[in-house]
């Protein structure tokens, strides 16, 4: 592969990043569109990719970006519901009564609670659940959204009953549950993620160093209570690691901490002043929740199999989706609730105009993904852009450098599952001609991609429509960098060494 094409198939990603570091007065709306421009032309111009496939790659990134809009509109139809009778106010101060320390419900929520979410849905839903808990219990919108965006990393390998690892590297020759165990052990970095959270809880403390000092022994130990179950269970599949490890490690630590073990001993309380008394009983308070699990993981099991085909772009429609799941037990909550039929039109309109922009962010991104996924050319022996990236794979630092791959697939995609389609493949072919391990690569490859969930445009953008405030999306990205970064690089070396 000559220079100049490699040099153009990066050229949009160069484009995106340079406006989204220099371009602060352009909305992300308007820097996805400028990628999707340079991208067609030189897709158009220099890989002679026909208006044919342009316009079944865009219709596919329409109905892409149609999963996420469904998800977004759901969740925020479902959390106006229950902000009409302060459930999410009561679970705060729930939360408040199992530990008055703030530390401790975060990591409740923010690790063990969205691994849990993860590991059976995926798809965005823990951060934009467990965001506006988040902001419920006193913290900022901004940093609500980072802790949010934290949590949602070190279980995605395994989320949506191991979908990452299933349908991801489906088609290639390795054994699958070897790259699940082997991804178990590279998550262990993963302990870091509550200590993360913590940090940035505390940050803008004048007692910061002492309050997270202090936490520290409990943030480490609620990353093993995490990982080490989540290693165990993936040794027998790769369906239940995040399942099954967020359940065994939050009755570990709720264990534990019943006993003060770890708990730190300088009490940290919101700053919100608590004037509100619980007016619901805790099955009243946790039963739209419940509800929501249970029917979340009915129709993981009956609506997943069923699948709509759209014809000419070789797309396919899950009838699974969070997003209906979260308008169906939102109705039955309004009907529970009595709620009239103006407030929740008006609430479906509010859902609508929220869930617009970051449905059209998405929808270009998406469909600059799968142009370069269909531009190949054998007439001009041209591989598709996506391929010829795949081009600096071909190192024998390739161990290190898949991680980062994997990131950048989820950070472009938002999920980790079409970073593993779109570069598991030509990873699997890299590792072979460098004489590596493909098992090895690919458990990096997606480990890496979870961690770049941290910063995925798609996610980030629910986590904010969700949770609220006026921070701009490149504000959000910029806190969570160093974080994703850090256990990328981590993650890299240990890549090297194991």
């Amino acid at each position: 592969m000559d220079l100049f094409h490699l040099i153009l198939a990066v050229l949009p990603f160069i484009v995106f990043s340079l406006l989204l570091i220099f371009h602060h007065k352009a909305s992300l709306l308007k820097i996805s569109l400028i990628t999707l421009v340079v991208n067609t032309i030189i897709a158009i111009i220099f890989w002679q990719t026909s208006i044919l496939t342009i316009s079944s790659s865009t219709i596919k990134g329409f109905f892409i970006a149609l999963d996420i809009f469904f998800i977004i509109f759901g969740a925020i139809f479902f959390l106006e519901i229950l902000k009409s009778n302060k459930t999410i106010d009561n679970l705060s101060l729930y939360l408040d009564h199992f530990s008055p320390d703030f530390r401790i419900q975060v990591v409740i929520l923010a690790w063990f609670f969205e691994c849990f979410l993860e590991g059976i849905a995926g798809f965005g839903t823990p951060c934009i659940v467990v965001a506006p808990l988040l902001v419920a219990l006193g913290i900022s919108p901004l940093k609500a959204i980072v802790i949010s965006l934290l949590g949602n990393s070190t279980s995605v390998p395994f989320g949506a009953v191991g979908t990452p690892i299933r349908v991801g590297f489906a088609g290639i020759n390795v054994d699958l549950l070897s790259v699940g165990s082997l991804s178990s052990i590279y998550n262990f970095v993963g302990i870091l993620v509550p200590v993360f959270m913590i940090w940035v809880l505390v940050s803008s403390e004048k007692n910061r160093k002492s309050l997270f000092l202090k936490s520290l022994p409990f943030a480490i130990w609620s990353g093993i209570a995490f990982v080490f179950p989540s290693f165990l269970v993936s040794l027998f599949g790769i369906e239940f690691p995040a399942i099954l490890g967020s359940v065994l490690g939050l009755i570990l630590i709720m264990f534990t901490s019943h006993f003060g073990f770890l708990v730190p001993d300088q009490l940290y309380k919101s700053s919100k002043k608590i004037t509100e008394k619980i007016n619901l009983t805790l099955f009243q308070t946790i039963f739209p929740y419940l509800l929501f699990i249970i029917l979340l993981i009915i129709s993981k099991i009956f609506l997943s199999p069923i699948k709509i085909q759209i014809p000419y772009i070789s797309h396919s429609i899950s009838l699974f989706n969070p997003g209906f799941v979260f308008v169906f037990s939102g109705i039955i909550m309004a009907i529970i609730l009595k709620i009239n039929l103006k407030n929740l039109i008006s609430i479906v309109v509010m859902a609508l105009k929220k869930s617009i922009e970051p449905f059209l962010v998405v929808a270009a991104m998406s469909t600059v993904v799968q142009i370069m996924n269909n531009s190949s050319n054998p007439a001009l022996n041209l591989p598709s852009i996506t391929k010829t990236i795949s081009y600096l794979f071909d190192t024998k630092l390739l161990p290190f450098i898949a991680p980062f791959v994997g990131a950048f697939g989820s950070f472009i995609t938002g999920s980790a599952t079409v970073s593993d389609i779109m570069f598991g493949n030509p990873i699997y072919s890299s590792s072979i001609s460098q004489n590596l391990n493909p098992i090895k690569i690919l458990s990096l490859l997606v480990v890496g991609a979870g961690a770049g969930n941290m910063i995925a445009i798609a996610d980030v953008l629910a986590a904010k429509t969700i949770a609220g405030g006026n921070d701009s999306l490149r504000k959000i990205v910029f806190n969570l960098f160093p974080y994703c970064l850090t256990y990328l690089i981590i993650v890299g070396i240990l890549g090297i060494l194991i």
